[in-house]
């Protein structure tokens, strides 16, 4: 298959990579183009920066998460000649696995789907010193991959001058430059970045971020190198999932709204060609679980900052207690599994009751509990064959004291290991967020379980 694609890498973290990638996804836009994008890694919010502000589809790609074939194989999945892929790296494009392996990092990613790079640089307060930075990443880059720089936080005045040093010194093209303009960061805070939603004006903020854009990046030749980036060859997928229910496709309720919105699209998908029907529902505003659900899925999010609104729903909380306690089977992550618990303690202290399900209180702690990725293994098999492994990532500053035993956590870089996450029969509550794709057997007991429930049925608390 002949995709165009370019990926936006950069040295380190706070290069400028989202400014940069959701000012060319719109230009692409402009253009006439149908652009789709990935993120490198397992952040959430980039992809719903893409989809809810830009409009453009977009999912995570994780070469630790599947290695390198399947990662392709996703990478082409649902694609056509007719798509624009803009590939967003994460933190420096080298950094991988533990900051030292290359499984995991923008580099391996670009490197498995054949993806030209373009390296960003944060030049503030530099001149020539740009060069053998530069130079240095040339060099690394042994697959030939970066085949343009953008100079971000330059002033124009000294562009000129600098692209023409570098062009010279190092053979390769200077692509433009992004002013320093504070208006058009998009603010950070303790869990990525801030939400599409709290953004005041993001839309025409971005509009005009891309406009500038336009003016100072040459994106014609941006689209030249896209043009130019190797075919893949497309392998034919049966679909992900590979396993179906035994009788009706089971519904399985997903809570999404602004509490509960981190969600891998390849999970749902999976879930879907595994047998499921997914039904979303929102345990900030319904006050009832979908009629007919025999499963429930909870993602991360931030419930925390909805925590007195999330309490006040007393209906739905004693929906969802009744129907765990009804056997429904039932998933549930970080912020899924903090709703879960009897209170949550927000960062002022206050005590806001929850569901219930799980004893226990889940609190600030002011600092990051845990980071990374992790490979986890039940001690009893409830989801996985004995003896397997799913693979997942964990980022949160909450904790709970009551965070199970069910499973064995291994850290895949260090190979320190750790107890988490209360499993049964027919429930899965942890911090970990789950990647199913890399063991479809996850998914596809859930459905399983979902099917198997009273019939499909609703339950009846």
């Amino acid at each position: 298959m002949k995709l165009r694609r370019v990926m936006i890498a950069a040295p380190g973290s706070g290069s400028g990579k989202t400014t940069i990638t959701c000012a060319l996804l719109q230009a692409v836009k402009k253009a006439g183009l149908r652009a789709v994008s990935y993120k490198c890694g397992p952040d959430y919010i980039d992809p719903m920066f893409h989809e809810r502000v830009l409009g453009i589809p977009s999912k995570n790609l994780d070469t630790f998460f599947t290695g390198g074939e399947e990662t392709r194989d996703l990478f082409l999945k649902d694609r056509t000649e007719e798509d624009f892929a803009v590939l967003e790296g994460a933190m420096g494009m080298f950094d991988g696995l533990g900051g030292v392996r290359e499984e995991g990092s923008s580099y391996h990613l670009a490197k498995v789907t054949k993806t030209p790079v373009i390296l960003v640089v944060d030049a503030k307060g530099m001149g020539r010193s740009l060069i053998p930075l530069i130079a240095g990443f040339l060099s690394y880059d042994r697959e030939g991959l970066v085949r343009g720089v953008i100079l971000n936080r330059m002033s124009g005045s000294y562009y000129g001058t600098i692209k023409a040093l570098i062009e010279e010194e190092l053979g390769i093209r200077v692509l433009g430059y992004f002013e320093d303009q504070r208006r058009f960061r998009i603010e950070s805070r303790h869990l990525g970045l801030m939400l599409p939603h709290e953004m005041e004006d993001i839309r025409a903020l971005l509009e005009e971020m891309s406009e500038k854009f336009r003016e100072t990046v040459s994106v014609p030749e941006i689209l030249r190198i896209a043009e130019q980036a190797e075919e893949l060859e497309k392998r034919d997928m049966p679909g992900i999932g590979r396993g179906k229910p035994h009788g009706a496709s089971p519904l399985i309720a997903v809570a999404r709204d602004e509490a509960f919105c981190f969600y891998y699209e390849d999970n749902l998908l999976m879930l879907e060609e595994s047998g499921a029907r997914l039904r979303p529902f929102s345990p900030l505003h319904d006050r009832r679980l979908p009629e007919g659900c025999g499963g429930l899925l909870i993602g991360g999010g931030y419930p925390e900052l909805y925590a007195e609104a999330l309490a006040a729903n007393t209906g739905m909380l004693a929906e969802i207690k009744d129907a765990v306690a009804d056997g429904m089977p039932t998933v549930a992550e970080c912020g899924g599994f903090m709703y879960l618990h009897s209170a949550i303690i927000d960062k002022a202290g206050n005590r806001h009751a929850m569901a219930g399900v799980l004893p226990g209180e889940c609190y600030e702690t002011g600092r990051l509990v845990r980071f990374g990725y992790v490979e986890l293994e039940e001690e009893t098999p409830r989801f996985l064959p004995k003896g397997e492994k799913i693979r997942g990532h964990e980022f949160h500053y909450y904790d709970s004291g009551n965070n199970g035993r069910d499973c064995v956590a291994v850290k895949p870089a260090s190979g320190k290991s750790y107890p988490c996450v209360i499993a049964g029969e027919g429930c899965w509550f942890g911090f970990p967020h789950l990647y199913y794709p890399s063991n479809p057997h996850f998914a596809e007991s859930f459905v399983e379980k979902a099917g198997a429930y009273r019939g499909g049925g609703r339950f009846h608390g």
